[in-house]
């Protein structure tokens, strides 16, 4: 790992390195060049628009599931704009139809709801159904688009094939965080259900939850899944993945603020995984941290926790070669993604700076600091 100058930076802070993030974007192009599918960027996983210009380098545009991510995705992002959600309001579709380039809806009662409407709009827009085949690859439940029960996507018992007229693309997304043999049993039950309604279309979106940027991701594989699929139904494909982008490029940099006891030794740092890196309780999952390991296998084992007054604000344990004291600096790894769109302000805990660092200058940028001014602004 790179080393930087943790003491030009204030913490909290996410560093976003430009240098590993082109890294990754530069992967991305050439698997577009490989296959001629597009890549969109998918807001919900990452949202740092100020990197929007050097993505909008390799990508061909965003992928956004509401007005306000349609909004930062055509304003700061050339190229395309695909909207997918569950379900749109009709006092917003006036606005989304002067900003999308494509619409994915859920339902054929949302679809009837607002072809006339898009027929009507005045500029060119594609429409699409997001499909579901019910094929689950995801384990943990909460991010599986396909479990029993999902509101995802129209299954093939439910799909109104004498309704799709002005439809020209068709939608699916049943991964996460996976490598692209997923992707292949995916594509297996896709065409086994659907495969018959792709030959009438113009474009097919495989979703996102694509792990490409992981260093064992069978890319290989991906470019010969996608580009067979393109040539047997003569569609353009596209992928939206959001974490790949961001995967591996940022760290989240915290101090430690005290140190107290209760049956271990408890470090309390000046940032939160409720406030600050929600997906460590919700996924959950354990974040790395640089010079880190379990608890017990180094000499000094602590438990660390978040300044908020939540009881189970807590990170993790984790063991350290040396005591660590107050003031020490914490490096936790991979957090570009899923942290910045998800964190909050609970408890009137300050959100991180956002600090961008360019190793070919070596300089570190502060993007945005925080105040009670943007705590007080989502309140009244």
């Amino acid at each position: 790992m790179r080393r930087y100058d943790i003491d030009r930076l204030c913490t909290p802070c996410y560093l976003i390195d430009l240098g590993l993030l082109r890294s990754n974007l530069e992967l991305l192009g050439d698997v577009q060049k490989r296959t001629g599918c597009k890549i969109l960027l998918a807001l919900k996983g990452y949202a740092a628009w100020s990197t929007f210009g050097l993505c909008s380098r390799y990508l061909c545009g965003t992928s956004v599931s509401a007005l306000h991510e349609a909004h930062l995705g055509r304003e700061y992002f050339p190229g395309e704009v695909h909207l997918c959600a569950p379900a749109y309001r009709q006092d917003e579709m006036d606005e989304y139809l002067r900003i999308v380039d494509h619409i994915v809806f859920n339902s054929f009662t949302q679809w009837r709801q607002f072809r006339d409407w898009i027929a009507g709009a005045g500029r060119s827009i594609e429409c699409g159904l997001r499909i579901n085949p019910m094929h689950s690859e995801v384990k943990t439940a909460i991010y599986d688009p396909c479990s029993p029960g999902s509101r995802l996507g129209i299954p093939i018992e439910q799909f109104r094939p004498d309704d799709l007229e002005g439809i020209t693309g068709l939608h699916f997304h049943t991964l996460c965080e996976l490598n692209s043999d997923s992707l292949e049993r995916t594509l297996v039950a896709v065409e086994k259900q659907f495969g018959r309604y792709f030959d009438g279309m113009k474009w097919a979106n495989f979703g996102g939850g694509h792990h490409i940027t992981r260093p064992d991701y069978d890319i290989d594989l991906l470019c010969r899944l996608i580009t067979d699929f393109a040539d047997r139904h003569d569609v353009q494909v596209y992928l939206e993945p959001g974490e790949a982008i961001a995967l591996n490029t940022g760290f989240l940099i915290a101090s430690v603020l005290d140190i107290v006891h209760n049956a271990m030794d408890i470090a309390i740092l000046d940032t939160s995984a409720s406030a600050h890196m929600p997906d460590v309780l919700e996924m959950p999952y354990r974040p790395v941290i640089v010079g880190a390991d379990q608890p017990g296998v180094k000499k000094h084992t602590y438990r660390l926790a978040g300044p908020t007054c939540l009881a189970g604000d807590v990170i993790g344990d984790y063991s350290f070669d040396e005591p660590l004291q107050v003031g020490d600096s914490l490096v936790f790894t991979d957090m570009a993604h899923y942290t910045m769109v998800k964190n909050t302000m609970f408890n009137g805990i300050n959100l991180p700076d956002i600090v961008l660092y360019e190793p070919d200058t070596d300089t570190y940028t502060l993007q945005r600091r925080f105040t009670y001014e943007d705590f007080k602004s989502r309140l009244s």
